[in-house]
């Protein structure tokens, strides 16, 4: 969605989807999401990111820009009622996980109970029998969405989920920013994770997740960005920041969500929502995934407590190396593969104008 950074902004959640994000994606190709996605791997790449959690289109071409950047990417299923089937969804899940791509993997997923018929997520629910699988979605993002899904099913989407049987193995949302009492205990119960998206949901209005209460209940919450078209960069020091200080905001707790707590939600808590509990933390046997913060920087100085200042005060400028799978992608401001990168930047720009002129 790099093609969408600041296309849609200043917009309600529904307006922004149904009629600036949607018909621009319609015209999207493989060989567009292709280039835009290597443009979003350098970003994460150069803040100091080395994994994603990715819902899109074009699986295939999404992996291949991965392994062109020898970037590790988690990609989830975006099925929903018009777009992508139930089949391609089968497809995909076996490809990515019997391939042992060391930097592709492949989970359950769709776009939202919204945007999905009943049908299909019994189909969806079927597959994660099958294959004992999580499930990943959009869930409880506004409150037009659960008021919407109490309407049709009285149910909330957890709710929902849960009585179809798409969390009987795990699995996860994202955003959740309006979750009941009801679901913080099926998330309980399931081992659910919660993919907070603070940046995102502050920029789009869509509210305030309860994470403090979260936390304290025993959920595992990690942190996302949700993507350049509604955030509009893709950095952790800006949601490990502000999923603190809008916890500290909506609770009127100063100590709510401290640094140490952000910084584990966006290391361990989010690789383990990744299934990624191999990079989950630097440890003898995990893989190589790692970064070297630069503290011989004005705004890290005077070290008085390093996780403070990374969460509170870190930025880009802070990254000196991005290391994914043992080697080496980012260093000391430059890019240590050999990209075109003037020639990415023209040819993303060619395909947002393209679209525009459609």
């Amino acid at each position: 969605m790099t093609f969408l950074r600041s296309y849609a902004d200043d917009l309600p959640l529904d307006v922004w989807l149904t009629q600036r994000i949607f018909p621009m994606e319609a015209q999207l190709t493989e060989e567009d999401i292709y280039y835009t996605t290597k443009l979003g791997l350098l970003e994460y790449i150069a803040n100091g990111i080395t994994a994603n959690f990715d819902m899109y289109l074009t699986p295939d071409s999404i992996a291949q820009a991965a392994r062109d950047c020898k970037f590790r990417t988690v990609q989830t299923g975006a099925i929903h009622n018009y777009s992508q089937s139930i089949e391609e969804l089968e497809e995909w899940y076996l490809k990515y996980n019997q391939e042992k791509d060391p930097l592709n993997s492949f989970l359950l997923g769709f776009h939202a109970e919204y945007t999905c018929s009943i049908e299909l997520l019994e189909q969806i629910a079927e597959l994660a029998e099958k294959y004992n699988a999580p499930v990943y979605m959009h869930n409880s993002e506004t409150k037009k969405e659960v008021n919407e899904c109490m309407k049709r099913y009285g149910l909330t989407p957890t709710e929902l989920f849960e009585k179809i049987g798409l969390f009987k193995y795990g699995g996860g949302g994202f955003h959740c920013t309006y979750l009941s009492e009801g679901d913080k205990e099926i998330f309980r119960q399931h081992q659910l994770h919660v993919i907070t998206c603070p940046a995102s949901n502050a920029k789009l209005a869509s509210g305030m997740a309860s994470i403090d209460d979260y936390v304290s209940e025993g959920i595992n919450v990690a942190l996302g960005t949700d993507g350049p078209a509604s955030n509009n960069c893709l950095s952790m020091f800006r949601e490990m920041y502000l999923v603190s200080i809008i916890s500290k905001l909506k609770t009127g707790e100063p100590t709510s969500i401290d640094a140490e707590t952000a910084l584990k939600m966006a290391t361990v808590n989010s690789a383990n929502a990744m299934n990624l509990p191999e990079c989950n933390c630097l440890s003898a046997g995990k893989l190589a995934d790692l970064i070297v913060i630069d503290l011989d920087k004005p705004n890290m100085q005077p070290i008085n407590n390093i996780t403070n200042n990374i969460v509170y005060a870190g930025n880009s400028q802070n990254i000196y190396l991005t290391m994914v799978n043992g080697e080496i992608l980012y260093e000391n401001g430059s890019f240590t593969n050999e990209f075109d990168i003037e020639g990415l930047y023209a040819k993303v720009n060619e395909i947002m104008g393209s679209k525009r002129k459609a």
